[in-house]
């Protein structure tokens, strides 16, 4: 059972809650009315708001911090300045899919049948996969291929962020799993790694429209998207598992990730999907378009 729920969303807004916090921010995208009335939303514990500045409406209705769980994921939330709360829902179908595929490497394969079954050795899991996550925020991502039994690179600019990740994943039992942080300009980073010599066999990309480096290094998604995933291409194993790349970028609709995705893996035999990710609450309540994603994962037979 999962501590989200979208309870309804429009004239601009959404109401969502988060454990037992009912909390309405802006959305864009919730251009139709309200399905419920607004008595309400005006039971919402509190209330983010733009049209003034950025402010919280009754902050001192939530706590300080408290946690929750979405998708088999546990994260610690907290207010911030900027409307946020430490986790962006709409991530969280991408969050089994991540776990799926790289079990279905990990997992043993099925007990030997036949006459010979008896003195079969025990089946063997097949290697363990390596995942790079960038712009990794919170870790959810994180969590899920550290879940699925993945070692992981989890990357953010943000020092503040990768140390909330880190406690996320304590939160989930990940203490002592195979993560490694890092606190570092992405580009700089992908740059590193490939003259190390390292490889991944996933690679999961979160771009911001604009952001910052620790160093005040500058990224524009309409500058650095397709230099970046060149850099990524450079930095798959030889038989890569999957590629996940999702944008909050208005301009950036799902066929725009898709032909990016094309493009990165144009020598690449596999499976390429992509639509919009969304919110979803009650059959009453309409879904909410909250950016959009494209993954590839390799063809049967290909991924070592």
């Amino acid at each position: 059972m999962s501590d989200y729920d979208l309870i309804d969303s429009g004239n601009g807004r959404k109401l969502e809650r988060f454990g037992p916090w009912v909390i309405a921010r802006p959305a864009a995208q919730a251009a139709w009315r309200p399905r419920l009335g607004p008595e309400v939303w005006r039971r919402a514990h509190a209330s983010f708001d733009r049209t003034e500045g950025n402010r919280w409406s009754d902050p001192g209705a939530l706590p300080k911090s408290w946690e929750a769980a979405i998708e088999g994921v546990r994260f610690r939330l907290s207010p911030t300045g900027f409307g946020h709360l430490g986790v962006f829902p709409e991530q969280s179908v991408m969050w089994p899919w991540i776990r799926e595929t790289i079990e279905a490497r990990t997992r043993p394969a099925g007990p030997p049948t036949g006459p010979r079954a008896v003195h079969a050795p025990p089946a063997k899991a097949g290697p363990i996969p390596s995942v790079l996550n960038l712009f990794a925020y919170s870790g959810g991502s994180t969590i899920a291929a550290a879940q699925g039994g993945a070692e992981v690179c989890h990357l953010d600019s943000s020092r503040g962020m990768v140390d909330r990740a880190r406690e996320n994943a304590r939160l989930n039992g990940l203490a002592e799993a195979p993560i490694r942080w890092v606190v570092d300009d992405a580009v700089k980073f992908l740059s590193r790694e490939a003259r190390r010599g390292r490889r991944y066999d996933g690679i999961i990309l979160d771009p911001p429209s604009f952001g910052r480096g620790r160093k005040g290094e500058v990224f524009k998604i309409q500058d650095h998207a397709a230099p970046l995933l060149e850099r990524c291409a450079a930095l798959l194993s030889p038989a890569p598992l999957f590629v996940l790349l999702t944008c909050h970028t208005p301009e950036y609709s799902p066929r725009v990730l898709a032909n990016l995705i094309e493009e990165m893996l144009s020598d690449r035999k596999g499976r390429l999907e992509s639509g919009e990710m969304l919110l979803r609450g009650g059959a009453s309540v309409p879904p909410l378009p909250s950016g959009a994603y494209a993954r590839w994962t390799a063809a049967p037979g290909r991924a070592g």
